[in-house]
């Protein structure tokens, strides 16, 4: 796979200057709101030294998205290789504030845990944005970065997602129930909902049993709270100069 630096990549993507200024990182790099977040990972350890790859996943995924990817990239190429829950999903810490800035300070400090000085980000939509809040604050933290159906620009699919929420938060499943049928029970509650399989089974992904009864893991309030901030992507003024590249489908409605 090509990598090319960012500016190029981006004057050959419909010449758009507007996203080599948006591709820029603050002058001033404070980029936490508050307090880091703890977030969950699996680290699949590599034969060797080279650069660890980071995977971050999209609005109500998880680091398990990733599962089969990691452990083919590990026997593939030795790398280490990181997935990782963002906040407010799958096994990790939730907050009322869910922007991109405090994502990628969430990011920094597992990071930093870690010990890893560098790594190859890659974000796939929602985490594709985080990776470049990531990248354009601590650039020398980020050895490549690949942003995967997702733009710095603004998304233009928010208004499917309240649907989503609604309904989710109109399930009801019953706590004796096996995890089978509850999960069968509550796909045909998101039914008339959600017309695509796909998207029912992968939002059921998030159904999960704690503490003896049946809850969806992500923070839907949190997550509607702060879809302004998601559908976004904060300004900044210099470019990350690093080898980036981005990756999309044709007829994807993200990439723009």
């Amino acid at each position: 796979m090509m990598m090319m630096p960012t500016r190029r990549l981006l004057l050959l993507r419909g010449g758009r200057w507007a996203w080599a200024r948006a591709l820029g990182r603050r002058e001033d790099s404070g980029a936490a709101e508050g307090r880091p977040v703890d977030l969950s990972y699996n680290l699949l350890d590599g034969r060797n030294t080279d650069t660890p790859l980071v995977f971050l996943h999209g609005l109500l995924g998880s680091k398990s998205n990733f599962y089969s990817i990691a452990k083919g990239l590990v026997q593939r190429t030795g790398r280490t290789v990181v997935t990782v829950d963002s906040r407010n999903h799958g096994d990790s810490g939730h907050s009322p504030v869910m922007t991109y800035e405090a994502m990628s300070c969430d990011l920094q400090n597992l990071l930093d845990k870690l010990e890893l000085p560098k790594c190859i980000l890659i974000g796939h939509s929602m985490g594709g944005k985080t990776a470049m809040t990531m990248a354009l604050h601590w650039p020398g933290m980020v050895e490549k970065l690949v942003v995967v159906d997702i733009s710095p620009n603004r998304s233009v699919s928010r208004r499917v997602f309240p649907d989503y929420f609604a309904a989710m938060k109109a399930v009801t499943v019953d706590a004796d129930w096996p995890r089978s049928t509850a999960r069968n029970r509550a796909e045909q509650q998101l039914q008339p909902f959600i017309e695509d399989a796909h998207t029912r089974w992968f939002i059921l992904s998030n159904l999960v049993e704690r503490n003896g009864r049946y809850v969806w893991r992500v923070n839907i309030e949190a997550v509607t709270n702060n879809m302004e901030h998601l559908m976004g992507f904060p300004e900044f003024n210099t470019p990350f100069t690093a080898p980036t590249i981005f990756l999309g489908g044709a007829n994807s409605p993200y990439i723009r």
